[in-house]
């Protein structure tokens, strides 16, 4: 599974190039608006070692603000799960904050918490979170009929068992959105990065795009590629787990 994402990755990679490369020969553009091939090779010598702990940077901001959004967007999607006034409120308050756009809001988070850490794990978690309780609200929300009913009867729900049973009778669903959502807490960091931090593969993007170097920034883009193809294996390997072993142990109670 894991060298079948690389190559994914790597096919888009080379088909994007090659487009590129077509581009520039195909309107006779200079090395200086489109590097050739041994520009961003020699680049990506030059830059490999900075770039790679620059990318490593970058996906450990990626990867805790992700798991944050997932821990908030569960806590929210549970306690918004009913029908009650409660839950509604619950709902009204995440649709109203998502409506306001990560671009308003990036200046006034680095104004109260500066272009450190805190600011990049925060835009992080912001971008990828609402998909997220969308999907985890729909999920707590939908009984699962079959199950539910036989613990309603024996006198053995509640809010825990009600909330692990639709979790795991949906996980294939979470795992998607989980998977999916990771590509986006990428993206915010890189963004945050980009905007206004001083460290991160999205800060190096910056300044080689200050630099008119597009060969250090289609370096850039190979090893953001790769390390986000290594992070939704990972994500998408503990879903497969852990539905496995919720089918094992239906199993050992069916029999």
């Amino acid at each position: 599974m894991l060298h079948r994402r690389l190559y994914q990755f790597l096919i888009v990679y080379s088909i994007g190039i090659s487009g590129l490369l077509a581009f520039k020969y195909g309107l006779n553009l200079s090395d200086y608006v489109i590097p050739g091939v041994g520009i961003i090779l020699e680049a990506a010598r030059a830059v490999a070692r900075r770039y790679l702990m620059d990318t490593l940077n970058t996906l450990g901001v990626a990867v805790v603000g992700h798991m944050i959004s997932i821990c908030l967007a569960t806590l929210v999607g549970i306690l918004g799960r009913g029908r009650s006034g409660f839950g509604s409120m619950i709902r009204a308050a995440a649709y109203n904050i998502q409506a306001y756009p990560i671009v308003a809001v990036a200046p006034i988070i680095f104004i109260l918490l500066g272009d450190g850490l805190g600011s990049r794990l925060l835009i992080a978690a912001m971008i990828c979170y609402f998909p997220l309780l969308l999907s985890f609200m729909g999920v707590f929300s939908e009984p699962v009929q079959d199950i539910e009913h036989f613990f309603d009867a024996t006198g053995r729900m509640n809010w825990r068992l009600q909330v692990k049973i639709r979790a795991f009778e949906n996980m294939g669903k979470l795992t998607t959105v989980i998977v999916g959502s990771a590509t986006m807490a990428m993206v915010g960091t890189i963004v945050a990065e980009f905007i206004a931090a001083t460290d991160g593969i999205g800060y190096s993007i910056r300044i080689a795009l200050y630099q008119s170097d597009l060969a250090k920034i289609l370096v850039a883009l190979f090893l953001i590629g790769i390390f986000t193809s290594l992070y939704l294996f990972c994500l998408e390997w503990v879903g497969y787990r852990i539905g496995k072993a919720f089918e094992t142990t239906k199993e050992g109670r069916g029999s």
